[in-house]
């Protein structure tokens, strides 16, 4: 007797039902779920036990939890949530319910409790490899103004990236060493034949009009949530290769967006952390982020781009931060063997 196929949409639910039992379990934290607009939420009054918070404290619709290593933000009717200064863009605004504030359990799923706990996050640590993949190239020059072009600009970073990598005793592969075109899929070819544990970390620099700046991650979206910026369609139901490290993506999104952002200091904005739908994002089988460093089309961060020390923070940014993503997946918690 043959049966039917689980539809993608029931088995999303079916696994945030089950990460969720998993941390009801896991922890004697009582978490308070209820639909919202048919969509799950849970109470955030759990966070505050379940992930170690010694205060939580409420100014109107502004929610901050903090414990000696970690200081979280929320706003109430938002999406933007703050966790040690490095900004996130959830894929669902915090809702207030019956005298409650609720977060999207999706988001709570998929973002925070990867931020807060990646020692949790399995098979994630084991790397000694790095995959650089500076976008643009050859006929295709990405953005473009006055003083150079994107692919110039990206293959500048990645180049400046190895270096350093190297020194540390990465090994370091790109997918073009010099100002040669690559289809997309190409490119995400290029990563999959990789047989080492890695990352992937897709460099490039941005366009928006003259008043967009500053710096913005992307990791793939989630099964059921939207590309960043549009309405969710059937499609995002779909499941992608890229969705397998879900949790690695964003741990991994974390570390770079935040030492990149600390780095370039007040010579930056912080545009957060997002989700999207990029192919090589989508299709490639290793953690993996796209990081946009900087408006090329912004008149004052379009001069700073055109300089050495931009370009040399950023890379050493990118650097750090691997080595911190990678001792942060790797402590195990001493309940995991």
């Amino acid at each position: 007797m043959s049966c039917l196929p689980v539809p993608r949409f029931l088995r999303l639910a079916v696994v945030s039902l089950l990460w969720l039992c998993g941390l009801m379990m896991s922890a004697s934290a009582q978490w308070e779920v209820k639909q919202i607009d048919g969509r799950d939420y849970v109470c955030v009054d759990g966070l505050k036990k379940f992930y170690g918070f010694d205060t939580q404290k409420q100014t109107g619709g502004n929610i901050v939890f903090e414990n000696k290593k970690v200081e979280m933000q929320l706003q109430t009717g938002g999406v933007d949530c703050q966790m040690n200064g490095v900004k996130f863009v959830f894929s669902y605004k915090v809702e207030e319910n019956a005298g409650k504030a609720w977060i999207s359990r999706i988001d709570l799923a998929k973002l925070v409790d990867p931020v807060l706990r990646p020692n949790y996050i399995g098979n994630a640590g084991d790397f000694r490899t790095v995959v650089l993949d500076p976008g643009h190239g050859g006929k295709d020059q990405g953005a473009v103004n006055a003083f150079n072009t994107e692919s110039a600009y990206n293959l500048d970073v990645a180049k400046r990236v190895k270096e350093l990598l190297t020194k540390m005793g990465y090994k370091v592969l790109m997918t073009r060493e010099d100002n040669t075109y690559l289809t997309l899929q190409e490119r995400v070819d290029f990563a999959n034949k990789v047989t080492d544990n890695a990352i992937f970390i897709s460099i490039h620099h941005n366009s928006g009009g003259s008043e967009a700046r500053g710096i913005e991650t992307f990791t793939l979206s989630p099964l059921g949530v939207a590309h960043y910026g549009r309405d969710l369609k059937s499609s995002d139901f779909q499941e992608n290769t890229g969705n397998s490290h879900d949790s690695a993506n964003v741990a991994l999104a974390t570390a770079v967006h935040g030492s990149v952002t600390r780095h370039l200091g007040k010579n930056t904005f912080d545009r957060g952390i997002k989700r999207a739908r990029f192919s090589v994002l989508t299709g490639v089988r290793l953690p993996s982020i796209l990081i946009e460093c900087g408006f090329m089309t912004h008149p004052y961060e379009a001069r700073l781009i055109e300089n050495d020390a931009y370009h040399n923070a950023i890379a050493i940014g990118i650097a750090e931060a691997v080595n911190k993503y990678r001792n942060a997946v790797s402590q195990k918690p001493a309940d995991k063997p």
